[in-house]
């Protein structure tokens, strides 16, 4: 679903007027973040120009604002639809990591046997 989202805004966004970094790229450094990694993979986060982090859905608020779907975005910016999806997003974001997590581990923890062929 990630991937899928990031491929339809590369594509809307005509401008330019965002840049999309992977943080699992292993050339990403969380350095002038100020966050961990760990922290970063939790849930999205978004940079403005002058370095201001934001986070969940207000970063998707942002994006779609400025490809120019902010009539979508504005009903979650209502009470309830906000603290819905705010926390629809939380669970999600959490279910993702512990899912990522898994991947990685097991991705990590596996040894092709064509590598070591005299395995026993």
């Amino acid at each position: 679903m990630c991937r899928r989202e990031i491929d339809m805004i590369r594509n809307k966004d005509k401008r330019g007027l965002m840049k999309l970094t992977d943080i699992a790229d292993p050339n990403f450094d969380p350095a002038d973040t100020g966050k961990s990694l760990d922290k970063l993979m939790r849930e999205i986060h978004g940079r403005y120009g002058d370095g201001q982090l934001v986070t969940g859905v207000e970063v998707f608020r942002v994006i779609y604002s400025r490809l120019g779907f902010g009539w979508l975005v504005k009903p979650t910016k209502l009470p309830l639809v906000g603290w819905v999806m705010d926390y629809g997003y939380k669970l999600f974001a959490g279910l993702r990591y512990r899912s990522a997590l898994k991947r990685y581990n097991k991705n990590v923890c596996e040894i092709p046997v064509e590598k070591f062929p005299e395995r026993l």
